[in-house]
């Protein structure tokens, strides 16, 4: 039984100051702002991008407020939910910084054929073109978002004392992968392959595309049954906000495998086995639908397993 109570108690030792996700937003905040300033010209959307910095500021700063006011768990939650749902804006932004390289997606579309012998992410769907394995895949990528939702939930109701510390883990992970993105401008199989032409792709052929996706945002659409329900929210969300960015490692593989842990961690078995065949899928559909190369997948796992154990002490050390 819940008891909502709790929720609304005022905490005898209410924490005084930024909680450690804040600060992991804020210190990729003030790189990212760097970068912005040294790249002023460089870049499409300078001055949206240091106003959108100053809100997300001023909205740590309003919510740190209304916590001292009132520090519960309910607005603890609501502090920390906050910082969460700013995500939506951090990944298009990861965007507008590395557009300003030159694209990489021809070395990784060329490493993936050395080391398979093909391109995973044009032949996956091919062989399994079934209406049911393509629902199945769009279903497991339209549950990433619920996997982070469904893991975080469970540690605000039945392990509080551990909440805080799991949001951290899941932030620093995301601001890390955004670091990533930044540098390292991937775009995945559905952008390049539309820009260069599946023929090519076929035929073993990479092209260089430089500059390309500083002004092109076309991809290519989900592959497989294009009349199911979960097709139909990958692709709304495709056109809702994806952009030319964040492929290499897959945050998708990563960021669920990281809540694959927490539930392990956590010692809950139906946590862990609800979540378990939505993660597989997941790890699958990222290359079926192309939205990943096998190698972002796979950089993505191993980057979890860091990212979980390392996270994990700092979040530690910091509450002694």
């Amino acid at each position: 039984m819940i008891n909502l109570n709790k929720w609304f108690t005022i905490e005898k030792k209410p924490v005084k100051g930024l909680l450690p996700l804040e600060w992991a937003v804020l210190a990729y905040m003030a790189f990212t702002l760097l970068i912005v300033l040294f790249t002023y010209t460089k870049l499409a959307n300078p001055e949206s991008m240091i106003w959108g910095r100053i809100r997300i500021g001023a909205i740590t700063m309003a919510m740190w407020i209304v916590y001292r006011m009132l520090p519960c768990r309910i607005t603890l939650f609501a502090r920390i939910s906050a910082q969460m749902a700013l995500l939506a804006w951090w990944y298009p932004d990861t965007y507008e910084i590395n557009r300003m390289f030159p694209n990489l997606d021809h070395l990784f579309a060329s490493w993936e054929q050395n080391l398979f012998g093909c391109q995973p992410a044009l032949d996956f769907s091919a062989r399994f073109p079934s209406h049911i394995i393509s629902e199945l895949m769009d279903c497991g990528y339209a549950a990433y978002y619920p996997m982070i939702v469904l893991t975080v939930l469970f540690y605000f109701i039945y392990r509080y004392n551990e909440y805080h510390k799991v949001a951290f883990v899941i932030m620093a992970s995301f601001m890390t992968y955004y670091v990533i993105y930044d540098i390292i401008p991937v775009v995945g199989p559905t952008f390049y392959y539309k820009a260069v032409g599946i023929s090519n792709i076929a035929h073993g052929i990479f092209p260089d595309v430089q500059y390309y996706f500083s002004n092109h945002h076309d991809c290519l659409p989900s592959p497989g049954y294009t009349d199911g329900i979960f097709y139909h929210l990958v692709e709304n969300a495709k056109a809702a906000g994806e952009r030319p960015t964040a492929a290499f490692p897959s945050s998708h593989v990563g960021v669920s495998t990281i809540c694959m842990l927490l539930a392990w961690h956590s010692k809950n078995r139906k946590l862990l086995f609800i979540m378990l065949p939505f993660y597989i899928l997941l790890c699958l559909a990222t290359v079926y639908i192309q939205a990943h190369y096998a190698i972002d997948a796979i950089a993505g796992f191993i980057s979890a397993l860091l990212f979980y154990f390392g996270f994990s002490l700092v979040a530690k050390k910091w509450h002694k």
